[in-house]
């Protein structure tokens, strides 16, 4: 049988390592992430289960992968558990056994579509939303999707078995499944279809490892919606029997209860940065809320009839156009919640009034009811009941979902799926197919690898279940006596108590994942905002430590702010990891990314972060725009750092399309300072403030009235942050900003009179995060570049709101090895698309572009938006690509220099120097350890505590020698060295006392030869 495998001894590490590479993770702290799904469990339930941290992460490519995998396992009786979207919650991705998790994400290529058969088949990985979004271009769909699509994967979806959108006319799951592939735990890889397809659906993983699957597709048709209200469940039962009686051909059927739809009306609006979005919401009557789906070209015109004769009442355009955005955002009302309590059950359409009235009259708790009908005459009801996973109540409270599933059954119906957490319900649940999975399982798996007690269950936890069923009039009882109200948050542990709300709040769903550039970038759930949210409730309950590590991962999201657009709850990530990075860095005093120190240094002392001097602010000016630029104007042109110093292609092509326009403008010159941006993200807010005063200032005495940039982050500092630290500074701010794209949008009628040259080349654009989803602008730079002659503008697949990031700029600080997987994402995106150049209106992202191509070798050349414009008026703008990369080179040798196994390497370098630099009474007893046996046994647990606090004292007298192994290991300009004697010493005493905890344990040992063998 399976053994209970909490951890891999050291030789299946190695094993194991050799089989899968990097993708393999051993890691105990990451392995934590990988311990749960979205259900919140109560305290004692999770003790029941015990430790479910698993062994192993181990993320699958082929096929061949998986059997290598089963090979491995099925050779030590280590558990497998398979894992993909985990956005279900009966248990089915738990470790329980600990052992190995695998993910199966990267299984997600569609395979083929069949338009004469009207099938797809797919790789079980891929996302329900991509796929339907990748079958669209072929103006196909799928006929059902489950209402988690942005986060459940197809293969998810068979292996549980559910019903969905689309389910009313196409029924449960497996009905849209025509045949699905799998490897066995025996190492055999079946295919199976017809009957056999029933051993396979809704086994959550403990027959194999499904790879591929088959499944109908149909045409591609725009949807209608008709809302319709019911004062009681009686009457929207009639109402659905008659509907399903005339044979109405809608598509899908979805409704929720008064409870659901009041949550809905007091749903705070969403922010952003800070700001509420006001939107154009309608409110939701207090009633039994149903929606009929249906594609527009069907006649569903005796609908209106059987609704209102049935007691119902159609509702407005604006509340069905509402309720058709809210689609995939059930769990949206968990933002009032925090925590719920599931229960989801299964009962017969003519008893659904019946379930939901006696639901009502038992539980006293507020009950949220979501419900979708089956073509089979079924319905779906979605139970939740909001409550705190913080309070001991919770375990209490719990059991009313016992109490739901009681109420079912009593009714005809059963429990939605069984699963870890309900294994005694199975044959309620899977009828004849249990037998003919647990044969199958007997036979392929017959040591129990794959997924272990997901289906049978858990013991005690099973015992613990079943006697809360046995007990169900007096838990029910004890657990409606168990509300605790409005959840009210306090700052804990220093962190703010709106991002402790956050984190309670966070349905765990998935849907911020996939598109994560860090999660798809580096490709472990820490790296996800859900794996953020879920350490944070993690250290707040004192179960895990807000390491550096951990700090690091918060500090190198690259703030693109696609997980706010995806979360369904309208969190606001990317304005809490802000507010995490100043108390981290600014207030604990941990370590920012290393190179942000040097950074640091070189704004505060020359104002740009390049280490460029400041008098060369002004040189990419050419002589013949000078006399164009005012001492003052209304408008003034912020050309920020990258386009003064590295692609001055930009600011030239910029003030070029600006003047040409017709705008006098004006520029701050060498009075023009970093916007700040990169300070903000690493946490130095102090030096933020600083720049910002002085920006602020500087443009004040211009007489300026609008900002125009260049750059998105420094629009987005202008138009945003600025103003908001100036309110809270009491500082006067009178400023509007504007991308020059806006600008020159509104004088295209005078541009279009002067272009000369026509590019006639296939062009796609790059969305810049910062002012895409940060700030709504997309169409001035589509317009821009649409009005250039013999342009073929193509769309990438991922644009817009929808766009991915380009992975600067703090990926690309943080981790360039990163960076080039995020960027080369971008750049095949434009490859597929057969795109010859990717305009980017952003100096940032266009030298991450320009580096990741040179690493890939990618065809795609990337140029900017405003240069590229400007030589079509006939300007001859230089290519600054190579400047790009050259000046990119020192930053990327800089940030290899600064990790602890190289820093390590250097101070090995300069140990003569920093022995000589020691206390003469130090040093001579350290040389003891060549004369004293067991001295170096003694000095390596006294290193970590002297160290710290010999630093300060020699390094100012070994930094001489320090600058000169810096030059070596870095190509810097002339001017950058010149400035490293006053720009190192500040960064590296700002990084030694973060950084010596990680550096000593590598030094220790090779000091201690040192001293051996050449002192």
């Amino acid at each position: 049988m399976a053994r209970n495998t909490a951890d891999l001894n050291s030789s299946q590490q190695e094993e194991i390592t050799a089989i899968f590479g990097d993708r393999v993770n051993l890691s105990k702290r990451e392995r934590h992430f990988y311990c749960h799904d979205v259900g919140a469990l109560p305290s004692m339930a999770k003790m029941m289960l015990g430790n479910t941290d698993p062994a192993a992460i181990v993320k699958l490519r082929t096929e061949d992968d998986i059997v290598k995998l089963m090979e491995f396992a099925r050779k030590y009786s280590i558990p497998i558990v398979p894992r993909a979207g985990a956005s279900s919650g009966y248990g089915g991705v738990i470790p329980t056994k600990g052992g190995i998790v695998a993910d199966v994400n990267l299984l997600n290529d569609i395979v083929s579509i069949d338009t004469e058969n009207m099938t797809v088949t797919v790789g079980a990985g891929i996302i329900w939303e991509r796929l339907e979004r990748k079958l669209n271009k072929e103006n196909l769909s799928v006929c059902s999707m489950p209402s988690s699509a942005p986060a459940a994967t197809v293969g998810g979806w068979l292996a549980q078995n559910g019903i969905g959108y689309g389910s009313y006319e196409y029924g449960w799951s497996q009905d849209t499944m025509i045949s699905a592939r799998a490897v066995l735990p025996n190492g055999e890889i079946r295919d199976f279809s017809g009957d056999e397809m029933d051993a396979l659906i809704g086994s959550m993983g403990t027959i194999g490892i499904i790879t591929q699957i088959t499944l109908n597709i149909r045409n591609k048709e725009d949807t209608a919606i008709i809302s319709a209200e019911f004062a009681d469940p009686a009457s929207m039962q009639k109402s659905l029997q008659a509907v399903k009686e005339a044979k109405v051909p809608l598509w899908s059927i979805a409704f929720i209860n008064p409870d659901w739809a009041g949550m809905k009306n007091e749903m705070p609006f969403s922010t952003h940065h800070s700001e509420p979005v006001v939107e154009d919401r309608p409110e939701l009557p207090k009633s039994y809320i149903c929606n009929f789906i249906y594609p527009e070209s069907r006649d569903v015109s005796a609908l209106e009839n059987i609704i209102t004769s049935n007691g119902g009442k159609v509702l407005s355009d604006a509340i069905s156009k509402h309720e058709a955005g809210e689609w995939f955002r059930s769990m949206k009302v968990k933002r009032l919640g925090p925590s719920f309590i599931p229960a989801e059950i299964i009962v017969p359409l003519d008893k659904v009034g019946k379930v939901v009235s006696e639901i009502k009259q038992k539980i006293d708790l507020p009950v949220l009811m979501e419900g979708m009908v089956a073509k089979d005459g079924n319905v779906i009801l979605l139970c939740f009941i909001p409550h705190s996973e913080r309070s001991f109540k919770f375990n209490l409270a719990f059991t009313l979902g016992i109490s739901i599933v009681k109420i079912a059954e009593d009714n005809g119906g059963r429990i939605y799926a069984s699963g870890l957490y309900f294994a005694k319900e199975a044959e309620k649940v899977y009828g004849n197919r249990l037998k003919k999975m647990l044969d199958l399982k007997q036979q392929v798996d017959p040591a129990d690898i794959m997924n272990p007690e997901t289906i049978t269950g858990k013991g005690i936890l099973k015992t613990g279940i079943t006697l809360s069923k046995a007990f169900e009039p007096m838990m029910r009882f004890v657990g409606n006596r168990s509300g605790v109200g409005v959840e009210k948050f306090t700052k804990q542990k220093d962190i703010e108590a709106d991002i402790v709300s956050h984190a309670y709040t966070c349905a765990q769903c998935g849907y911020c994942v996939e598109e994560c550039d860090q999660y798809y970038g580096r490709g472990w759930e820490s790296q996800s905002p859900r794996g953020k949210w879920f350490f944070i409730k993690e250290y707040l309950a004192g179960r895990d430590k807000m390491t550096q590590e951990q700090v690091d991962t918060f500090l190198a999201c690259t703030t693109c702010e696609l997980c706010d657009h995806r979360c369904q709850l309208d969190l606001p990530i990317n304005d809490s990891w802000m507010t995490l990075r100043k108390e981290l860095v600014l207030n604990r005093g941990k370590m920012t990314i290393p190179p942000f120190e040097i950074m640091a240094s070189s704004l505060l002392k020359e104002r740009n972060i390049w280490g460029e001097y400041l008098k060369n602010r002004e040189e990419w000016i050419p002589e013949d725009l000078k006399p164009k630029i005012k001492d003052k104007a209304e408008y003034a042109y912020f050309a920020g750092c990258t386009a003064s110093f590295v692609e001055k292609d930009i600011a030239e092509a910029s003030v070029r399309l600006l003047t040409d326009a017709g705008l006098e403008i004006t520029y701050l010159g060498k009075e023009e300072s970093c916007c700040g941006i990169p300070m903000l993200a690493a946490g130095k807010w102090d030096v933020f403030e600083k720049i910002m005063r002085m920006n602020i200032e500087n443009m004040k005495k211009k007489g300026v009235k609008t900002v125009i940039t260049s750059c998105p982050a420094c629009w987005l500092v202008w138009d945003t942050f600025y103003r908001q630290w100036a309110e809270k500074l009491g500082i006067e701010y009178d400023f509007e900003a504007k991308h020059y794209s806006q600008v020159l949008e509104d004088k295209l009628d005078v541009l279009s009179e002067k272009f000369v040259k026509p590019l006639d080349k296939v062009v796609t654009i790059h969305d810049a995060c910062h002012m895409g989803r940060a700030g709504g602008i997309y169409e001035p730079p589509r317009n821009l570049i649409k009005a250039v002659p013999g342009v073929d503008f193509r769309e990438m697949e991922h644009n817009r709101e929808n766009g991915h990031c380009c992975g600067s700029v703090l990926t690309l600080v943080a981790n360039p090895e990163v960076a080039s997987v995020v960027g080369n994402m971008r750049l095949k995106e434009a490859e597929d698309i057969g795109a010859e150049i990717m305009v980017a209106a952003c100096p940032c992202c266009q030298v991450q572009l320009r580096i990741a191509a040179e690493n890939s070798g990618s065809p795609v050349d990337v140029q900017d938006l405003s240069a590229t414009v400007a030589r079509s008026l006939g300007y001859d703008i230089p290519d600054t690509t190579n400047a790009a990369l050259t000046a990119w080179l020192t930053f990327d040798q800089m940030i290899h220099l600064l990790r602890p196994e190289n820093m390590t390497d250097l101070m090995v370098e300069l140990l003569p120097e920093m022995m000589a630099a020691m206390p003469a009474p130090l040093r001579g007893m350290m040389k003891m350890v060549k004369y004293v046996p067991g001295m170096d046994l003694m000095m390596k647990p006294m290193m970590p505590i002297m160290m710290p606090m010999l630093l300060p004292g020699i390094m100012p007298k070994v930094m001489p020698e320090m600058l000169e192994a810096v030059g070596r290991r870095v190509q810097m300009s002339d001017d950058l060295r010149e400035q490293m004697p006053d720009l190192m010493p500040e960064a590296m005493g700002n990084l030694m006392p973060n950084m010596l905890p990680q550096i000593v344990p590598l030094l220790t040992p090779r000091m201690i030869k040192y001293i051996k063998e050449d002192m």
